[in-house]
């Protein structure tokens, strides 16, 4: 278990969620600053941050698991409890230079829709086969 802060974006007002996060079984209990509090539990840490950009769609939650580009492989899933995902370009197939933390802060082409990341997610596969 452990806790992490991630910055949030709310009526273009900068803050932090806290997020205690629990890896096996996955769960993240967040904490909004203005007090609200939830847990998620999925199928992996991955799965459980698409509950909360559902959850809170009014929230840009700015870090890399929520980018419309990230989305973490089975193998990935397994071994870390999708901690670590790949951040996806079209055309060229993922790398361990690819990898990163979900957690980890990111402002850009973030979405509030797993949905989004899913439809990606298989743009980027049929752009590999053009490779």
């Amino acid at each position: 278990m452990f806790v992490t802060t991630v910055h949030i974006m709310i009526d273009n007002k900068l803050e932090e969620a806290e997020f205690l996060v629990e890896r096996y079984p996955s769960k993240i209990h967040m904490t909004l600053p203005d007090g609200w509090k939830k847990s998620f539990e999925g199928a992996d840490l991955y799965d459980c941050l698409g509950q909360i950009l559902l959850a809170r769609p009014n929230i840009n939650f700015l870090c890399k698991g929520a980018r419309r580009d990230v989305r973490p492989s089975s193998m990935s899933s397994q071994m870390s409890s999708g901690l670590v995902a790949y951040q996806h370009r079209l055309g060229v197939r993922a790398s361990r230079n690819d990898i990163v933390r979900i957690f980890d802060y990111d402002d850009t082409d973030i979405v509030n829709a797993p949905k989004v990341q899913e439809d990606f997610f298989y743009r980027w596969l049929s752009s590999l086969k053009s490779t």
